[in-house]
């Protein structure tokens, strides 16, 4: 049987013993401004690749496939990826 971490538990006293940030109030809310307004021009997110070296594009797997993928762990796709290239690079080099 395979063991897990206990979760630790905080109470809501627990987090108001440890918080400097008070809960805001409704006056509080009223008053606040939206991101954009309070730093004009700062983008927010990664953005766009600036060379992107991949395609995003949908792709029906047999279920046997995708779970011997998936069972190695994280990054499942890029394995995917790395098997299809070393596919096409063995058929280049047979033509």
């Amino acid at each position: 049987m395979k063991r897990t971490a206990a979760k630790k538990r905080y109470t809501a006293s627990d987090m108001r013993a440890v918080s400097n940030n008070p809960e805001w109030t409704e006056s509080d809310l009223a008053k606040a401004k939206p991101f954009d307004e309070v730093f004009p021009g700062m983008r927010r997110g990664r953005g766009p690749n600036k060379a992107p070296t991949k395609k995003l594009v949908s792709l029906r797997l047999s279920p046997v496939v995708l779970e011997h993928f998936k069972a190695s762990g994280r990054g499942w796709q890029s394995r995917i990826d790395e098997t299809l290239l070393k596919a096409v690079k063995k058929a280049q080099k047979s033509v």
